[in-house]
């Protein structure tokens, strides 16, 4: 087992008071080693994978032909104003805050106007379906192309967006989604980390936009590792 940073993701042998990494104070959290261990001696196990896409020779920028980027807007000004002007396939967008701001109402708007588009998959790791389609109810969203799914094992997740194809996926929230490969819950460092790696190559490979919902700390700071 190590001693986890629950804030900078740094691994220490035994715990401390504050972690050498961050600074910050009873962040360390013991974690038992992940099965990844083991691919330093040849077995299996699952280590990181690279993003196919992201693996090229050292070429001159000159000789790099590439398409402008296309940006599609959802339809909600402002939102689009802090998006840059609207989203790019493959996007992946972290929306944090407290709870009880409004992310998850922001999102089920947002997904009415994606679904005008193709299918959007909606995964609800924090209520039950029925609350999700009594807030939209209420929002008067009547979502036919918006897939709603109430899930926290990523396997089923990314299962689900392979099966569906949608053009959007919105997660809320990130803290709430485990692989039952690794150890510690959902939440740790660890979880986070892999969980939305995976998560990533997953869109990349699809071109479909993911939308992470995140809390927050206390101090006001996005919670979860750094990394």
């Amino acid at each position: 087992a190590v001693y986890r940073c629950q804030d900078c993701g740094q691994d220490q042998p035994k715990w401390a008071g504050q972690c050498p990494g961050c600074g910050a104070w009873n962040s360390l959290v013991e974690e038992a080693i992940e099965v990844r261990a083991a691919a330093a001696a040849g077995g299996s196990s699952r280590a990181p994978r690279p993003l196919t896409d992201f693996s090229s020779e050292a070429v001159p920028l000159s000789e790099v032909s590439g398409a402008e980027e296309k940006r599609c807007p959802t339809g909600l000004s402002e939102f689009d104003r802090l998006l840059g002007g609207g989203l790019v396939a493959g996007q992946v967008v972290l929306l944090a805050g407290p709870p009880g701001i409004g992310k998850s109402t922001l999102m089920l708007q947002v997904a009415e106007r994606l679904a005008t588009r193709g299918r959007v998959l909606y995964i609800t790791g924090e209520e039950s379906p029925g609350q999700v389609a009594g807030r939209a109810k209420r929002l008067g969203i009547k979502g036919d192309a918006v897939l709603l799914m109430a899930e926290t094992d990523l396997t089923k997740v990314v299962a689900a967006m392979q099966t569906h194809a949608p053009v959007a996926v919105v997660l809320d929230s990130i803290q709430t989604i485990y692989h039952p490969e690794l150890s510690g819950g959902p939440g740790t460092v660890g979880q986070v980390r892999e969980c939305a790696a995976e998560l990533l190559r997953a869109v990349k490979k699809s071109g479909a936009v993911l939308f992470l919902l995140g809390h927050v700390t206390k101090e006001g700071s996005v919670a979860g590792p750094k990394v």
